[in-house]
């Protein structure tokens, strides 16, 4: 019989459990009735299930209300540092962009206009990265999301 044995379902439920957003109860639920939170959390679990050289994460929290990309946030610091995964994530969220990592690099056009890491990250503002924008690309930011990430 095809499908999964006793044992591999034991892992996925115990796996899902940890998510903390009931995924464990729904092991036969079509992927596209679960929530936008619910389909992040599942997708991250699955691209570590076997611990991949670079986890790359493109604005992975980008269409989730402020809750829910919180909690994949801190999902996917914790299997980051608990696989000892080297990420990629690209975000335009600045504040994410200082809280999480340890390294910071601002690209515009294609270039990197800034790069950043250790303490000099750790005490980043977004007014900071603002401005080192500003002087670097001689623009400044235009979209509200990143400004109201502060």
């Amino acid at each position: 019989k095809p499908g999964i044995t006793g044992s591999e379902r034991k892992l996925y439920r115990d796996l899902l459990l940890k998510l903390g957003l009931g995924l464990e109860e729904r092991l036969t639920s079509k992927v596209g009735l679960l929530s936008g939170g619910q389909r992040q959390a599942l997708t991250l679990l699955m691209a570590t299930l076997k611990k991949p050289k670079l986890l790359l994460l493109d604005e992975h929290t980008a269409a989730l209300d402020p809750q829910t990309a919180k909690k994949v946030l801190e999902l996917t610091s914790e299997i980051v540092e608990e696989q000892r995964l080297t990420a990629l994530m690209v975000t335009h969220n600045m504040k994410d962009a200082i809280q999480i990592g340890n390294r910071l690099i601002m690209m515009n056009d294609g270039h990197i206009i800034y790069d950043v890491r250790g303490e000099e990250k750790k005490n980043l503002t977004v007014d900071d990265l603002l401005k080192k924008f500003a002087e670097a690309s001689g623009k400044e930011f235009a979209n509200d999301r990143m400004m109201l990430a502060n």
